[in-house]
């Protein structure tokens, strides 16, 4: 049973009033994009669960504050972000994972799963900051502006630390950051 479904459980048999039916509400809705972007910013399962599970206990504890806020999921995506950096300070990796640039055939379902675990594993070689600006834009969809107000920093550093966090990815995949051939004959006659 998952995390949410748990607490629906339990809320259903214990008369629950509204602020934490509010919070059942916002796990059932949000746990599913958290445990996504904890996945990426861990780059393992059982340590993005740990994560989520950490990150809703803390909004849970708080959250008549929380849900009073303007946006209640940046706030919890912050709590999580904080707690991905205090987990990365404590257990930087001693061992290198070494990334290839071998991109899957069409159609091959197991090489696109190992092309996904190389870019999980790219991502966790980038520094803390730039990973977690990596993450908040593509696997969350966050603004320049959203993305700066979640980390307290300014957009032009979100942007820089983007192109930076990006440019380290193509050196990693070199096949897959080279123009397609259909980018290639695009406009030329």
């Amino acid at each position: 049973m998952d995390l949410a479904a748990k607490w629906a459980t339990d809320a259903g048999h214990n008369g629950v009033g509204s602020a934490e039916g509010d919070f059942h509400g916002f796990v059932a809705a949000r746990s599913a994009a958290l445990f996504r972007g904890a996945l990426v910013l861990t780059g393992s399962r059982d340590a993005a669960e740990d994560l989520v599970q950490e990150t809703l206990e803390r909004a849970c504890r708080k959250w008549r504050t929380i849900s009073a806020k303007d946006a209640p999921d940046a706030y919890v995506r912050r709590i999580m972000v904080n707690l991905a950096n205090d987990r990365w300070r404590r257990f930087r990796r001693t061992a290198q994972h070494p990334v290839d640039g071998d991109s899957a055939a069409p159609g091959d379902e197991y090489g696109r799963i190992d092309s996904r675990d190389q870019l999980v594993r790219a991502l966790q070689q980038l520094p803390m900051r730039m990973r977690t600006v990596v993450v908040l834009r593509y696997f969350h969809d966050l603004s320049d502006a959203e993305i700066a107000a979640d980390l307290k920093i300014s957009q032009s550093t979100v942007r820089s630390q983007l192109a930076r966090g990006i440019g380290r990815l193509r050196s990693q995949f070199p096949a897959l950051s080279a123009p397609s051939p259909q980018q290639l004959t695009e406009g030329t006659r």
